[in-house]
Order: C-alpha cells, then structure tokens, then sequence
C-alpha cells in the first residue's frame, strides 16, 4: 500500500517587490487563515500571524535577524523569538506557530495549503 502526499493548493499572495528584504507583510489566505510573510536577504518564509503568547495577530510586524545562523522573527509584543524555518519559539520550547509552504514564480510570492 503506498500512501501520496497531496501537492500544495498555490496562492498568490503579493510581489516579491512589495516586501523590503528583513521586513515581513500579513497576507489573509481564501479561507481566512492570517500568515505572515517574511523575507530575508536569501529566502521567503511563511509563518501563522498569531503570536501564541498574546494571542494577536502581530508576527507580521515583528522584528526579522539571524540568531546564530537560524532566521527568526521576534514578536512585538513581548519578544519570543521564532525560527522562520520551523515556527518553533527558540525562548519557550513546546511553543510554536505553524508554517507553510512558500515560493516564487515569475516574481511573485505564493503561499501552499495541502
């Protein structure tokens, strides 16, 4: 018995210009899920928007860095810092956002579901 992994249902979510390289944008995906967009000087990365601890939807706002080679974000409400790769918060283990599949085609940035 083999079991297939649905491939990502793609949304287009904004252009790869339209994001300042270390600075990050909230996008709404069709069923409403908030995500936060993150870029980097190297790559994009896509986060949930609700910071676990506070419960508001400000990840998007945070402050993007390098934390001895892992990229993260640090929420600006009080500053959990979370890997962009993983959504794992780096201060309190056990604690993490979800993320998702991310690319760019022809410039712009695309968010996956499965």
């Amino acid at each position: 018995m083999t079991s297939t992994v649905p491939a990502p249902a793609w949304t287009a979510v904004c252009p790869l210009s339209a994001i300042e390289p270390e600075t990050g944008v909230a996008a709404l995906l069709p069923d409403g899920t908030q995500v936060a967009v993150f870029r980097t000087r190297d790559a994009v990365y896509a986060l949930g928007n609700i910071d676990p601890f506070s419960q508001a939807a400000v990840l998007a706002r945070g402050i993007v860095g390098d934390l001895r080679g892992t990229p993260v974000v640090a929420s600006p409400m009080h500053k959990q810092r979370f890997d962009l790769r993983t959504g794992e918060c780096l201060d309190d283990q056990g604690v993490s956002v979800p993320t998702y599949p991310v690319r760019v085609v022809g410039g712009t940035i695309q968010l996956g579901r499965p």
